[in-house]
Parts: C-alpha cells; structure tokens; sequence
C-alpha cells in the first residue's frame, strides 16, 4: 500500500512554482522545500490511554535564494499576496544588516541544480489512512491486560506507538523532486513490583513500516515481562575494565555517541569535534566499519532527498580501522570544500537545516556469535540502550545500560548486573574490538536532539562486538 502523497503539497505547488519563476528573475538561484510530517501517537496501560498528534509534525515551505555569493531562506505555511516581493525585501534586510554590523560574509554555493521531475513514492503494509483511533487503543489496551496477567508483580505494561508520513518537494527553476514515506515505531515499558522494589525495562519496534507495526508490537509482550522480572535480585557491579559483548541495541548507541556527533561537520567547522584531526587515521580496530546515510540501508531515517535538496547517500565513515569521512550539510561542506553527503535535516520548516545523523551503523563482520561468548574467560554481555552522552571535542562516552550478564569460561552464569555505565576514551574502546558478529541489527525508536534541542528522527545499530570497556 502506498502512502499517500500530501494534498497541501499538491495543491500549492502551481503557486509555489510562481513565486520561484518571480524570484529567479532578482537572484541567481532559487530553491524551495516544501513539507507535511502527520502522524498519531497512541498509547494504553493499566491506567490511562492517550492519543495526540506526532510531535514533529506540521507543515509549511522553506524558500532559499541565493544571490551575490550569500543567500536568505524565508519560511512560512501559507501562500500570501506579494509573496516574492517579502522575500526581495528580507534579501535587502539582511545584506543591510551584515554592511551596518561589519558580518563578516562566508562565500556560499548552492546545491547542485537538477531538471525534470523525479518522484520516490514508498510503500508501506497499511499506510495512516487505514487507522482506526478508537481500534488502536483497544488493542494496545488488550496487550497490556495480557501482559498484567502475566505475574503477579505486573504492575504496570504500557504499549506505545507513533506511525508517521512524510511527504516532500523541493523544486528549483529547472525541474521538481518529490517524496512520501512512512516509518513507525512502537516500545512497550513494563515496571514490577516485589517487596516494596520496583523494577521497569523496555524494548522498541521501528521501521519504514506504517499500521501494521502492532502486531510487532504485540509479540514483545512475554520477552519484556521476563526481561523485567529477571531485574530483581540483580547487583550493582564492581568497577573496573572488563571483556564484554555488546548486544546490537547498546552497539548502536555506541555507534551513535561515539562517532555520529563527533562526525556532523559543521562541528568541523566550529573547531568542536577531535575527529576532524584525525580523517586518514586509525581510530579503531582494523576489523571496524562503520556508515552512516539515507541510502545506506532501509530504516525510520531513509529517504530520497533530505532538507536541503541533496539526494541521501551511504556515508563510509570507518573503513577498516581508519576514519575516512564524516557527514554534511550543504553549508558545512561548501566551508570545508567536501562533497555534501545528504544530511541536512531540519526539525521543521520553522528551522535551519543542520547536519545530522540518519541511519548510523556499525557493519557486520565475520564471528559467531557462540564462538565471541567462547571466547571470553570472565566478563558481561550488555543490553539494554538507556542513554548515552558524548565529548566530541575530547572523544569521551558515557553509556548508561540497563543490564550486563555474566560470562564465565565462555559461559553465562546467570548472574546479572545492573544497571551499568560503560565510560572511556573513543579511540581506546574501538581499537580493543577483537570480534564483530555477522548480522546487524537496527533500532529507530530514539530521536536525537543538536545539542539541547533540534530533534530529529534517527536510527542506529550493528553487530554483536567484543571489546574491552570500563564499567561501573
């Protein structure tokens, strides 16, 4: 089934057109993005059940006019009478603004232009029409009576989704693109009690997936009730620097901390990222690889153009132990003379493109999974992502893990830790990697924010890895 295109998209874009044909007569360049993000978040448990609109939604156009080496982006939701004249005029104000203050002006280029017209329509199981509000929460509801009657220490399983469609154009004076996709994403957090101890853990669904991501959902139910129950009883673990397996989900927030802030380069640019000084260096153990990009594989991040008109791409960012790339937006590229790789992203059209992560991965390699936990004569497998922070301009991490299970002469012993904070040196953690499973996994449950704020949808993963870390 395929989503469905936006009607507010197609019915302005005759007028849009306009605005550029007027616009391209006073500036050398003119490009327009056009955007509508709709979706629904529903959720049930044992108490309330709510339903709201998607947090990153809305809808709107982003002009950008380029003239004289520098350029004015003008953003607004509606189409409204002199509409070029405003933009000439902001144009003015601000060339204005930068001669009065003495701004000093970075020479800027625009993106590289295209003719005719391209469309990427994806297609999805059910798409958002297909949704029945009143239905959903029924059977979110329904999952999580299951789940209570699961143990008797259930005292609360909430089931959670988002289901989202994005549709976008981005017209210039030569030719059209357009897109529509849909990605969803569903968690359910079960919490415990026993002996006046609560205990809570969570696990998460995604994908470039529309209605149809309930029935995922649903069949997490008993793995996350036992995944909490087995909290109890649990130690805190005694601080020091361990062989460990990384599961997938804490891989990928690796992956994420580790080198998707410290290669967005318009931190480059601003001198606020170490990793700048080491492109053609060995950060990481030669068997590590590691892409990030909207072409790369399929996931909530994947789409045909991003914000900026720049079609998505797959990024190698560590090729075989050494740090050959980062990612970019167009302004951030055109500073430091790179190829711009397709991750502009902006939270709405009320905001400025930034570089960001899309898809972010650490690629497979060539172990068993049974032969890394053989391999390992006293240490932990950790799961469960919590949280993450990162220094990108000293390379430091911080992870915070819900669990780590013992391993012992190749062997679980069934203890578990809990919770754990794997912290150290990126280039010191990547470079004790000594085995990397043969499958990847991919999880787009999380957002990121720039900084504080700036949120956009994102997804990270990869192999099983072994290494060497600092837990505590």
């Amino acid at each position: 089934m395929k989503v469905d295109y936006s009607k507010f998209l197609s019915d302005n874009e005759a007028e849009i057109r306009k605005i550029v044909d007027e616009l391209s007569k006073s500036f050398e360049h003119v490009t327009v993005l056009g955007k509508d993000v709709r979706g629904k978040s529903i959720s049930a448990g044992r108490t309330a059940s709510a339903v709201s609109d998607y947090f990153l939604g809305g809808k709107g156009f982003v002009v950008r006019a380029y003239k004289d080496g520098g350029y004015v982006e003008y953003s607004f939701n509606q189409i409204e009478d002199n509409m070029a004249t405003t933009i000439k005029d902001a144009f003015n104000s601000l060339k204005t603004l930068c001669k009065d203050n003495d701004y000093e002006q970075y020479v800027t280029t625009c993106a590289e232009d295209f003719e005719g017209e391209e469309e990427c329509f994806k297609e999805v199981g059910r798409n958002l029409s297909t949704l029945d509000l009143k239905e959903c929460v029924e059977t979110l509801k329904s999952y999580s009576d299951e789940a209570l009657a699961m143990d008797e220490h259930i005292i609360e399983a909430r089931f959670s989704t988002t289901i989202v469609e994005v549709s976008a154009f981005f017209m210039s004076e030569k030719g059209i693109m357009r897109q529509a996709y849909g990605f969803s994403e569903g968690s359910v957090a079960v919490m415990a009690n026993k002996d006046g101890e609560n205990k809570m853990d969570h696990y998460g669904v995604s994908g470039l997936k529309g209605v149809e991501i309930l029935d995922e959902l649903h069949a997490l139910t008993k793995t996350v009730v036992d995944s909490t129950l087995e909290l109890f009883g649990t130690e805190r673990i005694e601080p020091g620097v361990y062989d460990v397996i990384t599961r997938p989900d804490v891989t990928g927030l690796i992956a994420h901390e580790a080198f998707g802030h410290g290669v967005e380069m318009d931190m480059f640019v601003k001198n606020r990222a170490l990793a700048k000084d080491y492109i053609g260096k060995q950060i990481a153990s030669p068997i590590v690889n590691m892409r990030d990009g909207a072409a790369g594989i399929d996931h909530v991040s994947s789409y045909f153009f991003d914000d900026e008109g720049t079609k998505g791409t797959d990024t190698q960012i560590i090729k075989d132990g050494i740090l050959v790339a980062g990612i970019s937006d167009l302004t951030s590229a055109n500073r430091l003379g790179t190829v711009p790789t397709g991750n502009g992203k902006r939270e709405s059209t009320e905001r400025k493109a930034y570089t960001r992560m899309t898809n972010t991965y650490f690629c497979a390699g060539n172990d068993k999974y049974e032969d890394m936990v053989k391999s390992i004569e006293y240490g932990f497998q950790l799961e469960g992502m919590q949280s993450g922070m990162e220094d990108p301009k000293h390379w430091g991490i911080q992870c915070m893990v819900t669990k780590g299970r013992e391993i012992k002469d190749g062997k679980f012993t069934g203890r578990i830790v809990s919770p754990v904070i794997l912290t150290g040196y990126v280039p010191d953690l990547l470079k004790s990697i000594s085995m990397v499973s043969e499958e990847i996994e991919v999880d787009g449950n999380g957002y990121c924010g720039k900084g504080h704020k700036e949120w956009v949808k994102t997804s990270n993963g990869g192999p099983y890895l072994k290494a060497k870390a600092r837990l505590g």
